[in-house]
């Protein structure tokens, strides 16, 4: 029997042991007490209540040193036979660290300076099974860690931050536009028809109406039509699916913001794309998180065929044909395929652009044929009124002005069906006729949140800013 199954048995005996005695093994709950960061600031002989959960514990004859975790923090304990009494504190040193307990005492400073709570009684809340990873090493197996973020949130307090740093993301951006007048919604995520993006859907069933539905790629054709409803301000955070590749960026949920203005282009968009994500980055270094690069300096516009050109030593244009791009992508050592020309001119810019893009970036000049939702550009009706964020190599919003006119709308459709292979009976006709009620001239803008709190935290995948991402299935013997 190894190690870990022989700790495993000799707890489970401790439950029964307990029970002997009386003590409730599992009890509902401790009642009134506070955490431990606000025990930690009391001054010394103030009475506290703490509950937590058993970390370390260090014992000496007649008392112990120990300390207890709960979310907010650690503290130390010190737990002594005269003042608990013998029974209770010989139960004590029968305790495994992971246990859960809730003391009551006074706080108190050590000869070495650590503030410490006094114990004059305490309450077992529960048994830890299983022993927790060893206090040394941690955690440190990455697939281990994501099977069981439990654990590592627990042992690994850099997770434990990231994790909390995306909190504090969201928190901060959701403020910041309630503070704009905006109204958070919500919008359905099984939907008739995937709509709001090019992507491929996953798709289920729903046994009572007998259809086929699909897990949402994308919010916005809802939220555009609250805007037709009269709603000029609207936003929403949640999850979106795509049933594509996985990578260090890409995950098949990801979290979303999506936001809607209504009288406002998609330049208002960079303005309060920008002051969002400095208004989170001033967040996080306020709460004492350290921010790897500014994200207050740079925020260039700069042209995406100036930017392919320069990178790729190759001329690149708007009015280049299908082509021609498919010649100098054979020529950059990028396979064409039978992709279309927005995904070509894409993979070359992920190549031999994107790494470049290091300060904040507005990229624009995308193609207004492979913009089927954005307004053309007044100036250039090849080019759509649109841009995409790009910071540190990543891209991390898109933004444009909203085409609000139902025939222009509804021929987009059609033809990026048709450039899809797809039937032009799969337009979103229900879209097309909210359109046709009158929706202001608007602008919208996505920005993911799961690529910010990366770039905010310096996590290097995407799976370290989620708290349960998409793993393999584990190979299991049977």
């Amino acid at each position: 029997m190894d190690e870990t199954k022989d700790q495993y048995e000799l707890r489970k005996k401790k439950i029964a042991q307990l029970e002997e005695k009386g003590i409730e093994s599992y009890p509902a709950s401790f009642g009134p007490h506070i955490t431990v960061r606000e025990a930690a600031a009391k001054e010394e002989g103030v009475t506290v209540r703490i509950a937590g959960r058993l970390m370390s514990k260090r014992l000496m004859g007649k008392a112990s040193f120990s300390h207890i975790k709960d979310y907010s923090g650690r503290l130390q304990v010190y737990v002594r036979r005269d003042n608990v009494g013998e029974e209770a504190f010989a139960a004590f040193k029968e305790m495994d660290i992971g246990d859960f307990m809730g003391v009551e005492g006074e706080i108190f400073i050590t000869k070495t300076g650590e503030k410490t709570v006094l114990v004059k009684s305490y309450v077992f809340l529960a048994k830890s099974l299983r022993p927790l990873p060893e206090k040394w090493h941690g955690l440190k197996d990455t697939e281990t860690r994501y099977r069981k973020r439990y654990l590592d949130i627990l042992v690994n307090p850099q997770s434990s931050d990231i994790l909390k740093a995306r909190s504090i993301v969201i928190n901060e951006m959701r403020n910041r536009l309630l503070q704009k007048d905006f109204v958070e919604v919500e919008t359905p995520i099984l939907q008739d028809i995937p709509g709001g993006a090019s992507a491929r859907p996953f798709k289920t069933f729903h046994n009572t109406f007998g259809r086929d539905l699909y897990l949402r790629i994308a919010p916005e054709l809802y939220l555009k039509r609250l805007l037709v409803g009269g709603w000029d301000r609207v936003f929403e955070i949640g999850r979106n699916f795509r049933n594509e590749g996985i990578s260090t960026r890409h995950n098949p949920e990801f979290t979303m913001l999506e936001v809607y203005c209504a009288y406002t282009d998609y330049r208002y968009m960079m303005e309060l794309s920008r002051e969002i994500i400095i208004s989170v980055q001033e967040k996080l270094e306020a709460g004492g998180f350290k921010i790897p690069i500014d994200f207050s300096d740079g925020w260039e516009e700069k042209d995406l065929w100036a930017l392919l050109t320069e990178y790729t030593g190759t001329g690149f244009s708007p009015t280049d044909s299908f082509e021609d791009i498919k010649k100098k992508a054979d020529k950059l050592d990028v396979p064409p395929g039978k992709d279309s020309p927005d995904k070509v001119i894409d993979r070359i810019f992920s190549k031999y652009v994107e790494e470049n893009l290091v300060k904040p970036t507005f990229v624009t000049g995308y193609l207004s044929e492979h913009s089927p939702l954005a307004k053309r550009s007044a100036r250039d009706g090849n080019i759509s009124e649109r841009f995409e964020i790009f910071i540190c190599g990543q891209e991390v919003g898109n933004a444009y002005s909203e085409q609000n006119d139902p025939a222009v709308q509804k021929a987009m459709f059609e033809s990026q069906l048709a450039g899809q292979g797809a039937d032009a009976s799969e337009v979103d006709t229900d879209y097309i006729e909210a359109l046709e009620y009158g929706m202001p001239p608007a602008s919208g803008l996505g920005i993911g949140i799961d690529r910010i709190v990366m770039l905010m935290t310096g996590a290097e995948s995407i799976r370290e800013v989620i708290l349960f991402p998409m793993l393999k299935p584990v190979q299991k013997d049977y």
